[in-house]
Formats: structure tokens, C-alpha cells, sequence
């Protein structure tokens, strides 16, 4: 089984391009979830404070002999700590039994609470810092990035954000890519397919290349230029998830999928949620 592509960052450090993630997996479930992605191949480990499962990912990463230098850990600072970003950051360290992440995120904008542009202001201090290698944000819009990088002059090197093919924010990507931010995907299966597994398009396409619905929706992610993070704890599901570097997606089938795109969006808004 073929790797991840890496990609680079606008920092210069490199990132895999397909990486497992942890959301609604407790600490009971995530660490063995975690040696199983290790050992499949998975490198890149996207986490968040308020999962409230750091420890157990720390649990699997203790247990692995990939090296660390070989790995990606993403965490994510929450809303409530955004004036507290170096305490939350430790916090989440201690947790994760690193010295450092690979990535630190502004988890939300929040913009009823206006927070967000002190908390990326400290979060450039915590790079100086060397408590994580880069830094991005999370479920920001162009007017949220905008602001940052304005007041700062550091523009994120990606931007995570809801992306599947119901909700595909095209504009923002094309905005993130001027700005050379990545854009990753969180939900990049739309909840479990819901609504995109059952299409013609992915059920043809799913024949065609003798692959389940989701490695096909993976697969589209990749084709996109997109780093992305499906979540699972089956270790079958995690392998699967995994299994699509053997094809790629034609031009004329990304623009199948693309067509699927109705703007349905399965979590909070970001100019709404705090």
C-alpha cells in the first residue's frame, strides 16, 4: 500500500495529505485507533483540546515506534481559551506526552466573544516558542482571515474547514490557495456519506474503480489538492480509508462530483457558533 503525497506548507514544513481523525472517539477507543493508523501507514494525527481525548491519542503515540520526526499531531485550541493560548497549548502537550505539535489551530473564530485575532497574535509567539511547528486556524472565512493577516502579517498555513461534496466553499478555497493557505477538510465524508454515497455519480464511479463510496469521496479530496481527515475507530474502516492511493479520479469525474455540490452545511455556521 502507497503513501500519502506530502505537501509543503508556506513555513516549509511538510505535511501528509491524508491523516486520520479523532472527533467523538473517547480515550477508551482512540489509542488503539491510533496504533492502528501507525501501523497502517497513517502519519498525520489531527486532534482537538475539546475532544477530550488528548491523553489517549498521547497513549497510542507512546506506543508506536514510528519516530516522531516522522509524525504530524495536530491539536487545536478551544473558544474558551483564546486569551490563554500558551496555557492551553502546555495543557494539551502534558496531555499528548510531546515536547511539541506539528500543527496548533485557532479551533473557531468566535466572533461574538472578538478574540481571535489576540489569540493568533499569541499563537505566532507559541511558533517562536518552538511549542509547535505551524500554525493555522480552523472554520475561518475570508473576512476572519483577512483580519488576522492584516493586524499581524502572518497568514495561517491552512485554514481547516467543513468540506464535503454538499458543502465544496470553492470560493474559499481558491482564496486560501492566492494566500498559499491549504485548505484541509474536516467532515470530508459528510457524516458518514449521508446523501453522497447513494448519488449515481459515487455508486457509477464506486463500480467503476472497484472501490467503496467513501474511498471514492477520499480519493476526490486528494484529486482536489485538499489534505483531509476521515475519522474512524473500526480498524477495517481505517484501512479502507487508507486503500486509494492505487487510482486517481478523472477530470471529467471530479466535475461529476463537483456537480453534487448544494451548499449544505452539517455543522455550525462560523459567523454564528461561539
Amino acid at each position: 500500500m502507497n503513501k500519502p503525497a506530502l505537501v509543503t506548507l508556506s513555513d516549509g514544513h511538510l505535511m501528509p495529505q491524508l491523516g486520520l481523525g479523532v472527533w467523538k472517539a473517547g480515550n477508551d477507543v482512540v489509542g488503539s485507533a491510533v496504533q492502528t493508523a501507525l501501523e497502517t501507514g497513517y502519519r498525520l494525527i489531527d486532534t482537538a483540546a475539546i475532544y477530550q481525548n488528548e491523553e489517549g491519542v498521547g497513549e497510542g503515540l507512546k506506543a508506536t515506534t514510528v519516530p516522531r520526526d516522522e509524525l504530524f499531531i495536530t491539536t487545536k485550541l478551544w473558544n474558551s481559551d483564546q486569551q490563554h493560548a500558551g496555557k492551553a497549548l502546555e495543557a494539551s502537550l502534558k496531555k499528548l506526552q510531546l515536547d511539541y505539535v506539528d500543527l496548533y489551530l485557532i479551533h473557531w473564530p468566535a466572533p461574538a466573544e472578538d478574540h481571535y485575532v489576540s489569540a493568533w497574535e499569541q499563537l505566532i509567539e507559541l511558533q517562536k516558542s518552538g511549542l509547535t511547528r505551524s500554525i493555522g486556524v480552523c472554520n475561518f472565512d475570508i473576512g476572519h482571515l483577512q483580519r488576522i493577516i492584516h493586524k499581524t502579517g502572518v497568514a495561517p498555513v491552512l485554514n481547516q474547514i467543513e468540506l464535503h461534496p454538499l458543502l465544496q466553499q470553492r470560493e474559499l478555497q481558491a482564496w486560501n490557495a492566492t494566500h498559499s493557505i491549504h485548505t484541509e477538510s474536516w467532515s470530508p465524508l459528510a457524516q458518514g456519506g449521508e446523501g453522497v454515497f447513494d448519488t449515481d455519480i459515487i455508486q457509477a464511479l464506486a463500480a467503476k474503480y472497484q472501490k467503496t463510496p467513501a474511498q471514492i469521496v477520499i480519493r476526490w479530496h486528494l484529486d482536489r489538492g485538499l489534505i483531509v481527515i476521515p475519522k474512524s475507530v473500526t480498524p477495517s474502516r481505517i484501512h479502507e480509508n487508507f486503500d486509494v492511493f492505487d487510482f486517481r479520479l478523472e477530470k471529467e469525474e471530479l466535475s461529476q462530483i463537483q456537480s453534487l455540490d448544494s451548499g449544505t452545511r452539517l455543522g455550525p455556521d462560523p459567523k454564528e457558533f461561539n
